[in-house]
């Protein structure tokens, strides 16, 4: 039987809060695709430049846990819109950076104010909406997803052939502000869950060194005279992995991210898979404008037109991801997207500067409906079996390991990249064989991510697989 429609006061709610999502999700994309012509204006070297994107996200994987709080403490109204002023004065910030150093911590700004926002908007909407048709109403809140990879750089390589590269980042504030003022007249309050809630400052300590060391140690380790820096961060974030652990063992349901939430097969399969779909899957964005610049010798503007097509593709699969993910359950809309996703990021193995530019546009667009297919259903998983009050720790934990497993594949595979090349002369022929490497690397993780995801719902059977002790 189909189910009833959507309430207009929860579809109103979720596109008041995917219109405030758009600038941090358009600043990622826009930023990606300016990385070369950043370090050209402040003459810096990638090593350096690729910190206006690594620190961007660290400082989002620090920022997370700390939504989950504030959803308890404060008006979850007003903490968004707090977190949507944050990102838009971190936005200023940067376009008026006098240097690297200065763009890196505005950047870190940003990001922090970013990692508010995101997790905040998807715990309201679950709040709004309950445990029923989260696949539908999550594919509304994930459309601020789609859009980025598509506009971003488009409007990224505009900025930076007509205007200067403060626009980066100015682009933001018009949007901002709109989306402040509509979501302070037409957003309801989101009274406080506990209000007397404090702060888990020593656990938000222990995340935040697990989340950054980790991925500090690989941006650093790449290079042979920072390896040493490398190796202790990687020991610092696995003491602060195991603290964790025991701290959130001996705490119970107080712990920032209750170990309880792992009983659910649910939430531990999505866990393992949002951190993989970052790895694998989203990262490859990436290297995408990079092996279309220094490969195929394109400008910023004709990158950014080239990555349309796997964009148009997700959000061509995107209107129907929702309604399968409801009738079939995450793991059969997961598992084809996977192996859609695998085949089409293949043919990057062997493509080169003789390559037919239709074949690239046809395999970016099949590329993009098996991306479109995985992130919705593994987030709308999540929930499944979960208590209400778990809620917010779950919104928590998704987002950090999504940001995690993002920040892990853009180091290791430009680690991967860089590395194939320093070991060799710079010819066009190396610097291709660079790039193969890189796809090769991330094919393999994306055939890891079929096993977490064998373990999620499958509504083919009867009921969905859920943890008895939730």
């Amino acid at each position: 039987m189909e189910k009833e429609k959507l309430p207009k006061g929860i579809i109103s709610i979720a596109w008041i809060l995917v219109f405030g999502a758009l600038p941090p999700m358009l600043d990622t994309t826009i930023v990606n695709i300016a990385v070369n012509n950043l370090a050209k204006v402040f003459s810096a070297s990638f090593v350096v430049t690729q910190w206006v994107v690594t620190g961007y996200v660290l400082a989002l994987g620090i920022a997370v846990p700390f939504s989950g709080w504030m959803m308890r403490r404060f008006d979850g109204k007003k903490v968004y819109m707090s977190a949507m002023g944050l990102f838009l004065a971190g936005s200023l910030l940067c376009g008026l950076a006098w240097d690297m150093q200065s763009l890196i911590a505005f950047r870190a700004l940003q990001g922090f104010a970013s990692g508010i926002i995101i997790p905040t908007l998807t715990s309201l909407i679950v709040q709004a909406a309950g445990s029923e048709n989260l696949g539908r109403i999550m594919s509304i809140v994930g459309l601020p997803i789609v859009f980025g990879p598509i506009v971003g750089p488009v409007i990224g390589g505009l900025i930076l052939q007509h205007l200067q590269w403060q626009w980066l980042f100015f682009v933001n504030l018009p949007i901002g502000v709109i989306a402040i003022f509509i979501t302070k007249w037409k957003l309801p309050k989101f009274e406080a869950v506990d209000k007397s809630a404090k702060l888990d400052w020593f656990g938000i300590l222990l995340l935040a060194m697990l989340s950054g060391m980790f991925v500090f140690g690989v941006t650093e380790i790449r290079t042979q005279s920072m390896r040493a820096t490398g190796i202790l961060a990687f020991v610092i974030g696995t003491v602060s992995l195991i603290a964790y652990l025991l701290y959130a063992w001996k705490r119970k349901d107080q712990a920032l991210i209750p170990l309880d939430l792992f009983k659910s097969k649910n939430f531990s399969a999505s866990f393992l898979s949002l951190f993989l779909a970052g790895f694998a899957t989203n990262r490859p964005m990436l290297l995408f404008p990079m092996f279309f610049q220094n490969v195929r010798g394109l400008n910023v503007i004709t990158s950014a037109l080239w990555l349309i097509p796997q964009g148009v593709g997700t959000l061509v699969i995107r209107t129907l991801v929702g309604k399968m993910t409801d009738k079939f359950g995450a793991r059969f809309v997961v598992l084809p997207s996977i192996g859609i996703t695998i085949i089409a990021t293949l043919p990057f193995v062997y493509f080169d500067a003789g390559t037919a530019q239709w074949l690239i546009w046809l395999v970016l667009f099949v590329r993009g409906i098996g991306v479109g297919g995985i992130t919705i259903p593994v987030m709308s998983d999540s929930y499944v079996g979960l208590q209400k009050p778990q809620v917010p720790a779950a919104s928590v934990a998704t987002r950090i390991i999504q940001n995690v497993g993002a920040a892990f594949g853009s180091a290791i595979l430009a680690t991967v990249v860089s590395n194939a090349q320093y070991v060799k002369d710079v010819t066009a022929v190396n610097i291709t064989d660079a790039y193969h490497t890189g796809f090769i690397t991330s094919l393999i993780f994306m055939v890891i991510s079929i096993l977490p995801a064998l373990f999620l719902t499958n509504k083919l059977m009867g009921k969905p697989m859920e943890s008895k002790g939730c």
